[in-house]
Order: C-alpha cells, then sequence, then structure tokens
C-alpha cells in the first residue's frame, strides 16, 4: 500500500500550491472512500501552507486563520462526498456483494465486519466519532448504508465529525509544520479517545439508554 500511494502523495506535496483547496477536497474524498488515504498526510501540508503563504481558492488567495477556516470546511466537505459514495454503494449493493467483491477495491470481509460492529455497538455516535479515528474512519458508510441509515442524520455525523477532525489536523500543520511525525499523532489519539470517552458516556447516559428503555416499553 505504501509504494501505491507514494507517487501520489510526492504529485500531491509538489501540486498542493496550486491545486489549492479543491485539491484537498478531492483527495479527502477519496480518504473517506475505497482508497484509505491517511488525512494526516492531507491536511497538515495545507495548512501550514495557508497558514505561511496562504492556498489559493479558484483565484482568491486565503491565508492565516481564514486559510484555516476554508481548509476545515473542504476537508468536512470532501470526507461527506466520500463518504456519501461508501454509503450509496453499500446501499445499493447489500451487504453480500460488499463481502465478496470488497476485497479488491481494499475492503476485506474483517474490515467490513469490523465496521459493522463498531456501528452495531456505537449508533449513531458511532458516526460522528468514527471521523476521528483511523481505519474505520473510510469504512462506516459501509454499515449505515446496509441497515439504510437515515441519510440526513448520517451526513450530519458525518461533517460534524470530519469538521473537528480536520481542524484537529490544521492545529497540527500550524503548531508543527506539515510533517507530521508518528509520535505527535499518537499524542493526539490518546487526547482524542479521552475525549470520545467522555463524550460517549454521555452519550450513552442522556441519549443511547434513554432510547432502549423506551424501545423496551413499547
Amino acid at each position: 500500500m505504501h509504494d501505491l500511494l507514494q507517487p501520489l502523495l510526492e504529485w500531491y506535496w509538489s501540486s498542493l500550491a496550486a491545486g489549492g483547496f479543491p485539491l484537498v477536497m478531492l483527495l479527502m474524498a477519496i480518504e473517506s472512500s475505497i482508497v484509505p488515504l491517511p488525512s494526516e498526510v492531507i491536511v497538515p501540508p495545507a495548512a501550514h501552507l495557508a497558514w505561511t503563504s496562504g492556498i489559493d481558492f479558484f483565484g482568491v488567495r486565503l491565508d492565516g486563520w481564514t486559510g484555516q477556516a476554508a481548509l476545515v470546511v473542504a476537508g468536512a466537505v470532501g470526507s461527506w462526498i466520500g463518504a456519501t459514495f461508501m454509503y450509496g454503494f453499500s446501499r445499493i449493493a447489500g451487504r453480500p456483494i460488499v463481502l465478496r467483491f470488497g476485497k479488491y477495491v481494499f475492503i476485506p470481509p474483517h474490515k467490513v465486519e469490523g465496521a459493522e460492529r463498531w456501528a452495531e455497538t456505537y449508533g449513531p455516535f458511532g458516526i460522528f466519532a468514527s471521523r476521528l479515528l483511523p481505519v474505520v474512519r473510510h469504512l462506516i458508510g459501509i454499515p449505515a448504508g446496509i441497515v439504510r441509515m437515515q441519510y440526513g442524520a448520517f451526513s450530519l455525523y458525518t461533517i460534524v465529525g470530519s469538521a473537528l477532525w480536520s481542524a484537529v489536523l490544521c492545529g497540527l500543520g500550524v503548531q508543527v509544520g506539515g510533517d507530521i511525525s508518528k509520535g505527535e499523532m499518537h499524542r493526539m489519539t490518546i487526547v482524542l479517545v479521552a475525549f470520545l470517552a467522555v463524550v460517549g458516556a454521555l452519550y450513552w447516559a442522556l441519549v443511547h439508554r434513554h432510547m432502549r428503555a423506551a424501545s423496551r416499553a413499547s
């Protein structure tokens, strides 16, 4: 996979100044679809470039905080487009076809089943949380599509979670530059997991438990 993605990443780094925000949006859409292209190598270089010298948006130069805000929007919209593709494909194709042919497009059965367990365990909150975690991030549209989750809710959770993750990556790009090390990402992952644990506990206490009680009562 590394050998396959490396030429694409080198092209991205050399094309970022000219491609600007539409290029970021395109690659974030790819990251959320069938190709697990790491968002950690997409957003931070763009954030660093936008902070230091600005990036073009159809002829308009955006820099500083304006550039960071535009990158958050580009990342969220791109992720939503890619996730929508996965959602629509899975909803139309159905589980048997996804499990049978997914391995040919980087989606082996064990990953699909893992995403299904995640969605079954955490419900709608899992869509939001998945945007902040590796591996599950680009797969969560599959179980959502298979079970025919309401598309409006799926889109809302996807956009909010993707915007938060893009903002985190923008912050890293501004603070430490465009080349994010594994150690920095590890520390950020710990912070995000702690954040999700708190939010998840609140969700379980205030929403999920109440919904289960109402379901049993009916």
